[in-house]
Parts: structure tokens; C-alpha cells; sequence
């Protein structure tokens, strides 16, 4: 069977294949194929239909943008556990200091541990006779069942603010989120500091900063912790209280007993700071406690109610009654701490 296509036919076929039309086709798919951009064609699972295309350009920037915020916490860790070291590094340090040059070393004022003086023990044990202003108060009232040791205004007044102070470090220490990581007694440890010296604070303040053992249980506080911590607003307004009793007492307190007045009460401090090696380290209490309040109150602004938080946050840095606002709103519901 001969077939003889029509004219038309066969000048369409022609057309088809011409040079021109074979270069249209080209275009028409080089037009197409530079509207991807140069992730997408990297792509080999690109589907190439012209609708799907916006839909899947964006996958590559999702991903990046995903890793990005893993890296910069990354760094933040780095940078994090870094600056711990340093502070680390830097209160045992202060530790070491503290231990040599107050109590060993005879190059501070007074004398050192080794070398004590009968007249700093007699001094030492008439201050702790007239803790917190006890038997003076009760003499000065007609009760004399005891009679408070006459000592100077400033001496008394300097260790009665110390030591009302350290008590109203308690309830801070039991309600601090990383006390755990502190594996000895807090109970010994806060004995310790009110009762005979405020070097172990600082051992505390760096082994708070180690890592946390994610296998270490929140422990349960003690029953001196939990009385501690329910009784935070008593203990600050007691410390409290002291602290400014302390204050006033220095400056007019024994106006009798021909101790002078404010200026003669100030250059006694002078004086008694220069040669007493007791007066010198509570010197150095008060400047520790300065810095220790602030940071331990801004570490645990959680604990304290959220209506207060911000107050608390501006008064951490006053001494004393910075501390007196975080024990005053303390949130006892909260179990968290």
C-alpha cells in the first residue's frame, strides 16, 4: 500500500524540525531553568514543575537557620564555663589570702593565730558575753542576774553588726537553688560562720559554681534549714534590728562611761582597726558580704514573690537591708527552692 501525505502534512512536519524551531525549544527551556536558583538546581530532588518550585526553595535556608541558634548556645557554654573557672580560680585565691594573711602571717594588724595575745582572748570572750547587746540592755534595766563586761562602744558595735548580719545569711544559703552542689552541712557550715569565723563562706561560693551532677537528687533541708527558711522574715527583721541597733550604739551607746563622743569614737575605730587583728577581719567580713549578698540574692530572685522581684533585684546591693527585702519576701509556697 502506497500512503501519499497531503502538503499540509508534510509542510508541518517540516516545520517541526527546522533549525528555528529546534532553537525556539532551547530557549523556551533555558528561560525555564534560570527562574530555580542555584540551591534549588543543586538539588537533585528538584521537581521541576513550575508550580512546585517556589514551594521548595526555601527548604536549604530552614535547615541553616535551624543551626544556627545550636552553635551560639554552644559558644554561650564555652564562654559560660570559662568565666566560671576564672571566678573559681579567683575565691580560692581570695581563700588562700584570707587564711594566710589574717591568720597566719604577722604582717596585718594585732597578732596572728600563733602568737594571740591574753588581751585579744579577754577582749574576744567580753564581746561574746555581750552578744547582741543582751546583758548590757538587761543591766541597763535594773536585771544584773549577769554583768556585761564594760568594753569600748565601736569594738562592741563593729562585732554585734558582723555577726547579726551572718545570721541573716542563713535562710539565704537554705533557700539557694545550687546549695546541692555543696556536698558538706550547711548546718556546720553557717555554725561555723556565726560562731567562729566567716572564712568558710568563701569555700562555699566556689563550690557552688561546679557543674551539676544530673544524677544528684535536690536534698531535703535539715530541721535548722527548714526552721530557718520558714522563719526568714523573723531572722531578717532580728538581724536587722541588730545591725542598726549596732550602729547607733557605737556612736552614743555607754555616753556614761567617758568613751567621748562621735569623734572620739572614730578615731578609736581608727586606731582599733590598726592593732587588732579581730577588728581587721571583720573589716574584711563586711567588704566579702557586700559582694556575696548581691549575688547569691540575684541567683535566686526566683524564690522571692513576683510582685517583689524587681524591688529586691534594686536593693540586693544595699548592705543588709538588700538582704533584709529578699528574706521579707521570700515565697514560702514555693517548694521549688
Amino acid at each position: 500500500m502506497i500512503l501519499i501525505a497531503s502538503p499540509s502534512v508534510a509542510y508541518l512536519r517540516h516545520c517541526h524540525h527546522t533549525p528555528h524551531s529546534i532553537s525556539l525549544q532551547i530557549h523556551r527551556h533555558f528561560r525555564r531553568s534560570i527562574g530555580i536558583s542555584t540551591v534549588d538546581r543543586c538539588n537533585r530532588w528538584q521537581i521541576m514543575d513550575r508550580f512546585n518550585i517556589r514551594a521548595r526553595r526555601d527548604r536549604p535556608y530552614l535547615c541553616l537557620a535551624r543551626r544556627k541558634p545550636e552553635m551560639e548556645t554552644a559558644t554561650v557554654e564555652v564562654e559560660d564555663d570559662r568565666l566560671r573557672r576564672i571566678v573559681r580560680y579567683l575565691l580560692w585565691t581570695t581563700e588562700a589570702v584570707y587564711i594566710l594573711w589574717l591568720f597566719l602571717l604577722p604582717y596585718a594588724p594585732g597578732d596572728p593565730v600563733w602568737a594571740i595575745s591574753s588581751d585579744t582572748v579577754n577582749s574576744l570572750l567580753g564581746l561574746s558575753l555581750n552578744f547582741f547587746f543582751v546583758l548590757p540592755l538587761t543591766n541597763s534595766v535594773g536585771i544584773h542576774f549577769l554583768e556585761a563586761p564594760v568594753l569600748h562602744p565601736m569594738a562592741e558595735g563593729l562585732f554585734n553588726f558582723v555577726i547579726a548580719w551572718t545570721l541573716m545569711f542563713a535562710p539565704l544559703l537554705y533557700t539557694d537553688r545550687k546549695r546541692d552542689r555543696y556536698k558538706s552541712s550547711l548546718d556546720v557550715l553557717w555554725g561555723l560562720m556565726m560562731f567562729l569565723t566567716n572564712t568558710f563562706l568563701i569555700p562555699y561560693m566556689a563550690l557552688r559554681l561546679n557543674d551539676a551532677d544530673p544524677d544528684d537528687k535536690p536534698s531535703k533541708r535539715s530541721r535548722l534549714g527548714e526552721a530557718m527558711t520558714r522563719g526568714a522574715p523573723i531572722v531578717g527583721l532580728t538581724g536587722a534590728t541588730v545591725c542598726l541597733v549596732s550602729a547607733l550604739w557605737s556612736l552614743y551607746g555607754r555616753a556614761d562611761g567617758g568613751f567621748g563622743g562621735i569623734v572620739d569614737r572614730w578615731q578609736y575605730l581608727i586606731g582599733y582597726l590598726g592593732s587588732e587583728r579581730l577588728a581587721y577581719a571583720f573589716i574584711w567580713d563586711i567588704c566579702l558580704y557586700s559582694i556575696f549578698q548581691p549575688w547569691l540574692i540575684g541567683e535566686n530572685l526566683q524564690n522571692v514573690k513576683k510582685s517583689k522581684a524587681e524591688l529586691v533585684s534594686y536593693l540586693r546591693f544595699v548592705p543588709v537591708f538588700g538582704l533584709l527585702a529578699y528574706l521579707l519576701f521570700l515565697n514560702l509556697d514555693d517548694e521549688a527552692y
